[in-house]
């Protein structure tokens, strides 16, 4: 079902871009893990009195009182949310419609190759790398975790955070991955395949700010996942997750699907 000439290309060509999101990561997990301390609790409670509206908007308004709730405050409501975004929509228009808008596409397709064992090799790709990427930054976490603050990461509750956190890029990615195999150049793929999560991304951060606003979070992917319930591991997430989940086998069928049977003028 893979083409794994294919698939050893794509890790060759996607090495670098991964290591720079993965290099950003760790910067910011290590820095973030560094200041769970008393002194920079105070110092983020008062930047959180002097900006509550922004600080809302982004999920950091509740420092907690723990480990995992600062890490999920400080972690969960921006950084990594945004950069394995950015790596999945580079990642997701590369895979196909930027081979069919430099012309590679043809090549490929003119292997003995089936155009389902091709598509079915990007998309595992795709889910891959996410998966690899997030493994990574939950391991950092854990390991500066312990080095610094030894049996004060509630391990079970992150780990169910991380795994949210998977289920919902999953979902996105999904969708990126239905776009670049659906729109008709590498223009347009980018342009929905930016606009329509970084626009769910900013009707969340105005949900956030509560008041009659809260109503928003009815209108984004992102209220699927809600760190503080997985955390408690309440009933209520687990159908979140599922939903993510469909939602993201859903566009991958649904491009797989697309791409087998749309016509491409190589």
């Amino acid at each position: 079902m893979m083409n794994f000439t294919l698939l050893k290309h794509e890790m060759l060509a996607t090495i670098k871009l991964f290591s720079i999101i993965l290099a950003v990561l760790m910067l910011y997990i290590i820095s973030i893990v560094y200041m769970y301390n008393p002194e920079m609790s105070n110092t983020l409670n008062k930047l959180t009195e002097t900006m509550p509206e922004l600080m809302s908007a982004f999920g950091m308004s509740n420092i907690g009182n723990s480990l995992i709730e600062f890490l999920s405050t400080y972690l969960y409501g921006f950084l990594l949310l945004v950069l394995p975004l950015v790596f999945i929509i580079m990642l997701a228009n590369k895979l196909v419609i930027g081979y069919i808008d430099n012309g590679s596409m043809a090549y490929l397709i003119a292997t003995p190759n089936t155009r389902f064992k091709i598509v079915f090799t990007q998309a595992f790709f795709l889910v891959a790398s996410i998966s690899v990427l997030l493994t990574a930054t939950t391991l950092i976490a854990i390991i500066f975790s312990g080095i610094l603050f030894p049996n004060e990461l509630d391990l079970s509750a992150f780990l169910t955070l991380n795994i949210g956190l998977f289920f919902l890029h999953f979902a996105i990615s999904g969708y990126c991955f239905l776009v670049s195999c659906s729109s008709k150049d590498l223009r347009t793929s980018y342009a929905y395949s930016t606009g329509i999560p970084i626009l769910f991304y900013l009707i969340q951060a105005l949900s956030n700010m509560g008041g009659s606003l809260e109503k928003l979070k009815y209108f984004t992917i992102y209220s699927l996942f809600t760190p503080e319930k997985l955390m408690t591991q309440d009933s209520s997430s687990f159908w979140m997750l599922g939903a993510l989940f469909l939602i993201g086998l859903l566009c991958y069928m649904l491009a797989i699907r697309v791409f087998v049977t749309r016509d491409l003028y190589l």
